[in-house]
């Protein structure tokens, strides 16, 4: 690595290191917040869209990491769901308060395998795997009660805790990152910004003015 006191070759902070693969990259912040964080260091915003261009964000969690791209679950009937079907575009947002970080991604989505979603949801608890056959997420309920009682019924169709099927609704999502921004806060809002534009496969890198 190219550095002059303890500054990389772009002239910004060494925490941004020189890597040619902005996942490298955040495989090394990520495992940073994983030490400072003190709840889900895996929380990221996730922004969809309908076809009519309304934007829509929420909370989910990071929950696979590869080169092709980043992977969080849900009932792909939700509202989230519906959109990524019909607008298969999404970006993501991680911050990191403790470590004063933010990454940004953006690009198309895809659904996970089978396979893979299937060996996610094996992995869950219980009653999550239960919520998930329960739950009719982002439609209306008319009373908490009434979920409570679906809970229960699912619970006696599947005792077994070893063996609950993953609903035919549920399963992942795969941001394939088509941009990624690195961002370190900095004293009077001179922040750093480091960006990673995909241009035929390869990465490209360029700071951005904050």
């Amino acid at each position: 690595m190219n550095q002059k006191n303890g500054k990389n070759s772009l002239g910004i902070d060494n925490c941004f290191e020189e890597l040619d693969n902005p996942i490298e990259l955040f495989k090394k912040w990520f495992a940073k917040a994983e030490e400072s964080e003190i709840n889900d260091p895996n929380a990221v915003a996730v922004a969809t869209s309908d076809l009519n261009n309304q934007p829509n964000v929420r909370m989910v969690l990071l929950k696979g990491l590869s080169d092709k791209g980043f992977v969080f679950y849900t009932n792909f009937n939700s509202k989230k769901g519906g959109e990524l079907k019909v607008n298969q575009k999404a970006s993501m947002c991680f911050h990191w308060k403790s470590l004063r970080r933010q990454v940004r991604a953006k690009g198309k989505v895809e659904e996970v395998s089978a396979k893979e979603a299937d060996e996610y949801y094996n992995s869950r608890p219980y009653k999550n795997r239960i919520g998930a056959w329960a739950s009719s997420q982002s439609q209306i309920l008319d009373n908490r009660e009434t979920f409570l009682n679906k809970i229960k019924e699912f619970e006696k169709k599947y005792p077994d805790q070893k063996n609950v099927p993953r609903p035919p609704h549920w399963s992942g999502w795969r941001l394939l990152p088509e941009e990624i921004e690195f961002w370190l806060d900095a004293e009077g809002r001179i922040h750093e910004r480091l960006n990673y534009i995909k241009n035929n496969g390869k990465w490209k890198k360029e700071l951005l003015y904050p």
